[in-house]
């Protein structure tokens, strides 16, 4: 029997055919399929954290899963974000690219490492830019279903207005942000329905922009923990360049 077929891979392959569902549940109009992308999502999450318990008590540790789980993370985020930047203009592209970018690199990185037979390090950092990503796909689905539709469609055609006046986005969510300061201090606390429109209003771009920052950080410090395996990727095709 094939090694590479057991529980913990399928768990694995499992979370990426979730993606699809995802992102149609989004596209959808009523809250209950936004609230069952939210519940879809939250269980793509715990498994990723059951196969790899299960691989490891039962032994399935596989060069196949060792792969595809954390490609099967990228896919997952890099599908979310990528959904997040046609529903919300507060999601920039250069957001995005700059997560995928970073997530393509560390891709390739563990390919050569397989490749070369070197041992990949981990970064505290690394964990803290997953545990960031999963909080912004996690806060920006919340406000996704608490905010009805038509704010939704309020507060992007205020951000659409601010770019045609050649405002950036986050000068936008400054404003934002500023304004809905002010309201509460000048009235109040605002009410529920307030409360969550105004936060909806700047809230999302910002936990985007820090969890950017921070996916940007730890790629960076994923580079130089692992420098050696670059430094030796390149003098492999240096000699093989050389014909020995």
């Amino acid at each position: 029997m094939n090694p590479n077929i057991n529980l913990p891979n399928a768990l694995t392959v499992l979370r990426v055919a979730s993606l699809p569902f995802f992102i149609w549940f989004l596209y959808q109009k009523e809250q209950a399929y936004h609230i069952a992308a939210l519940v879809l999502f939250s269980l793509a999450s715990i498994t990723d954290f059951i196969d790899g318990y299960l691989a490891r008590k039962w032994k399935q540790e596989t060069e196949f899963g060792k792969f595809l789980d954390p490609l099967a993370d990228k896919i997952i985020v890099v599908g979310c974000f990528t959904t997040f930047i046609f529903l919300h203009e507060q999601i920039e592209l250069w957001m995005v690219v700059l997560i995928i970018g970073r997530d393509m690199l560390i891709t390739t990185l563990r390919y050569l490492a397989i490749r070369l037979g070197k041992s990949i390090r981990t970064t505290m950092l690394g964990k803290v830019k997953t545990a960031f990503q999963m909080g912004a796909i996690i806060l920006i689905l919340v406000f996704f279903i608490l905010v009805s539709s038509n704010k939704r469609i309020l507060i992007n055609e205020v951000y659409q207005s601010g770019k045609l006046a050649g405002m950036t986005v986050f000068g936008i969510a400054s404003e934002n942000a500023v304004a809905f300061v002010k309201v509460w201090k000048e009235n109040g606390a605002p009410g529920w329905n307030e409360l969550v429109f105004g936060l909806g209003g700047f809230v999302p771009y910002f936990g985007m922009l820090l969890t950017t920052l921070i996916t940007v950080l730890s790629g960076i410090r994923y580079l130089i923990s692992n420098r050696e395996v670059i430094r030796y990727s390149s003098i492999r095709r240096a000699f093989g360049k050389n014909g020995n």
